[in-house]
């Protein structure tokens, strides 16, 4: 990858073996134990080379201390560099054998099923390589897997690292279940906004759509949903990947109980969207208390002042947290969640892998897009009255995102989907001519490294993928459909009894 820093392993020893490191060494190597103290550092970079890990712990976990190579100061963070070889090597793959431990396979969580319905469209065509070149003006780049190797053609410079961030992603996926990721060529774009729409692909003699994965659907869209970038980190806004950064909310939600925290509805960004623009009236004044409190985010100073006051882990403060979709969908749903607080979603036109299994009155409460004051304030006043309801909301919520969104099932997910999509394909997948091949060692450097270190797979599984359920069926769907309607329209009920009531007091 063009944009990328490539550290090769030969530089490594270079830098080790260097003229003035050999100056340095001379006045030890003439005594036995600087020569062993010698011998060892190269055997610890002949192990590293040959990639026999010294110490191999969980899939997910990133280098100990123990197994330091040479440290690097980012932002004043001492991190430790990967163990594995640093260039694209003939040991990129590291393991070519997938053999688990385990043999019992768990089935995947519900949200699963939604893979056969995002791949719908091409079950009966399948996918043709015209498909996908229709499909290049739509997308940030092509990433096609050829041997358990991955390569990249870029079209354009995507939003911040959202690309390099979900590339590393696959990456990961590739490390944790080796080998078994079929050969696959597919487009990817990385921006806000839905791009392949139904309306152009409506009636008899349209074309076939190209397939294009997409971090967000609609049900005006077709893009195909793909976890987003976040999960591995957002250095831009100094977010941790996703584990580090669930642990450190669960941490800061024990810090205060729930009967303990503000009554008050929380909501905390930048206005990038109508409906958030709205709810910067709903804020706290002379003429009204909406029960609302809402902060305006300015990234330029938080970056000034090193993110010191936007850690997740500190606004677990409030009974109630608001969810306010940004230009479309926004990664910030998940992490409203996490916190324990009811999440009030203001009623969201866009969706992502996981979001269309959670259920309004059961894992949030569902707020309208027009009088959302009006709305807030009765879902903080119904819910300061019934506080135990209110806080198995907020728990049955942040559940959903700590056992059902675990980086094993995100992986799992990305690997039913992608086995899925190349048994779609209609021809062999090649290597691109001006793509690049990109590793686990073609990264960034800063707070970029950083994360993705601290995101890095270490180990092949121990066990296999978790066993993906069938689609499901039109009148599952609807049935679906239809019950979170009812309980939408039961809380609306309750609401519009309350202001009924509120009123006839006043009379």
């Amino acid at each position: 990858m063009a944009e990328h820093v490539k550290i090769e392993h030969d530089e490594v020893i270079r830098g080790w073996f260097s003229t003035a490191g050999l100056g340095r060494l001379k006045g030890f190597v003439t005594t036995t134990t600087s020569f062993i103290f010698f011998f060892f550092l190269v055997v610890i970079a002949a192990l590293v080379w040959m990639d026999i890990p010294i110490i191999r712990g969980s899939p997910f976990s990133f280098a100990s201390p123990s197994s330091k190579i040479y440290p690097e100061k980012i932002h004043h963070v001492s991190i430790e560099r990967i163990r594995f070889p640093l260039n694209c090597s003939s040991f990129v793959n590291y393991v070519t054998n997938f053999e688990p431990e385990e043999s019992t396979v768990e089935t995947c969580p519900d949200y699963f099923r939604w893979i056969h319905q995002d791949l719908r469209p091409w079950k009966a065509s399948g996918i043709t390589k015209d498909m996908i070149e229709r499909g290049i003006p739509s997308a940030d780049f092509r990433l096609v897997i050829v041997n358990g190797n991955v390569y990249v053609e870029r079209y354009r410079r995507s939003f911040q690292t959202r690309d390099l961030f979900t590339i590393w992603g696959i990456l990961q996926l590739l490390k944790l279940y080796p080998g078994k990721v079929p050969d696959l060529e597919l487009l990817f774009y990385c921006g806000d906004n839905t791009v392949i729409m139904k309306r152009d692909y409506h009636g008899p003699s349209a074309a076939s759509p190209p397939p294009v994965f997409h971090y967000c659907g609609e049900k005006a869209a077709l893009d195909i949903i793909f976890p987003d970038w976040s999960f591995w980190g957002w250095a831009e806004v100094n977010i941790k990947p996703w584990e580090e950064t669930l642990r450190a909310i669960r941490k800061g939600a024990e810090r205060i109980e729930w009967e303990k925290r503000e009554p008050y509805a929380y909501w905390k960004g930048a206005p990038t969207s109508a409906d958030r623009g709205d709810l910067l009236k709903c804020n706290v004044s002379d003429q009204h208390d909406w029960h609302v409190r809402v902060y305006e985010q300015d990234w330029g100073k938080e970056i000034q002042e090193r993110f010191e006051h936007s850690n997740l882990e500190d606004q677990c403060t409030h009974r109630y947290k608001i969810y306010a979709e940004g230009r479309t969908w926004s990664v910030s749903e998940k992490y409203i969640m996490a916190c324990d607080s009811m999440t009030l979603m203001i009623q969201p036109e866009y969706y992502d892998f996981f979001s269309r299994s959670l259920v309004p009155a059961k894992h949030f409460w569902p707020i309208g897009r027009k009088n959302k004051c009006r709305h807030l304030k009765f879902a903080v006043e119904w819910g300061n009255n019934h506080t135990r309801q209110a806080q198995a909301i907020g728990k049955a919520g942040s559940q959903f995102m700590e056992q059902m969104l675990t980086m094993r099932n995100v992986y799992d997910y990305m690997f039913h989907l992608l086995n899925e999509y190349s048994k779609l394909l209609k021809f062999k997948p090649t290597i691109p001519p001006n793509a690049q091949r990109v590793c686990a060692e073609t990264t960034e450097q800063g707070l970029a490294k950083e994360f993705m270190l601290q995101s890095m797979v270490k180990s092949p599984s121990d066990k296999l993928p978790c066993a993906l359920p069938p689609g499901f069926e039109p009148r599952a769907i609807r049935a679906s459909v239809d019950g979170k309607q009812d309980n939408t329209r039961q809380l609306e009920t309750w609401e519009a009894q309350y202001w009924k009531k509120l009123h006839d007091t006043k009379q």
